[in-house]
């Protein structure tokens, strides 16, 4: 791999979030703020007439006012002296949400790219990226510089979406990274955990290391992914290390 194509790749993090809602049931909901989920989830469609209760466990996690993030994963491209190329993914984990926060934020901030980092997410645009800098000013956690995009030009913001990529300027329809991960033969993508279980997987099971697998899994996933996109080779899977 050319030189200059390694020392891109080594500047990017590839990330990925895990979110839940705010609260384990509606009623513990801040009274204000579960007048104004009830108020917003009134224009939901609502097919299966499920209760409020069942709504706002279902609906609210993907929306930063009423969700909040449980982990975050990263993954870092590094080479050896060989050239041969590795990837390490890390979750990032605390008991709130702000030490979480504060943490990927210290990660951010002493990379060594410095103002050359990148963080690259699937549907990261529209779902990582905002999520995360609505919740840190929630936390009253002043933004990195990698992620202020206020006032600037599209081209100034170090961010990669996969999704984006593969839309090429149509915006009609969604494609999620298992499908995408399946079209290029990449291993992985599809699990018996998806997003919209987390919930009941931190709530009801309380097992955060299986939700913790799956972010590892879907950023190996995503990188691989990153990798095809760009017609390159896919990391080896003997270098492909987890930390949990």
């Amino acid at each position: 791999m050319a030189e200059n194509t390694a020392k891109f790749l080594r500047n990017i993090l590839f990330i990925d979030i895990e979110t839940v809602s705010q609260e384990a049931h509606l009623e513990a909901l801040d009274p204000r703020l579960k007048q104004l989920w009830l108020k917003k989830a009134s224009y939901f469609q609502n097919n299966d007439n499920l209760s409020d209760e069942d709504l706002y466990l279902k609906r609210s996690s993907v929306y930063a006012e009423f969700g909040k993030i449980i982990c975050i994963g990263i993954g870092g491209i590094f080479f050896d002296d060989n050239d041969e190329m590795s990837l390490r993914v890390k979750m990032i984990r605390g008991e709130t949400e702000a030490e979480i926060l504060e943490e990927f934020k210290n990660i951010l901030e002493k990379h060594k790219a410095g103002s050359n980092l990148m963080l690259c997410a699937h549907n990261g645009k529209e779902f990582d990226f905002p999520y995360i800098c609505r919740r840190m000013l929630v936390n009253g956690i002043a933004l990195p510089r990698v992620l202020q995009v206020s006032g600037k030009k599209p081209w100034e913001i170090n961010h990669i979406d996969t999704l984006d990529m593969w839309k090429f300027g149509d915006y009609k329809n969604y494609t999620s990274l298992d499908l995408l991960a399946a079209l290029f033969d990449i291993p992985g993508g599809e699990t018996e955990v998806s997003g919209e279980l987390i919930n009941d997987i931190y709530y009801k099971e309380k097992d955060k290391a299986k939700i913790e697998q799956y972010c590892a899994d879907y950023i190996i996933v995503l990188t691989q992914l990153y990798m095809k996109m760009n017609n390159w080779s896919l990391i080896n899977e003997n270098n492909i290390e987890v930390i949990l």
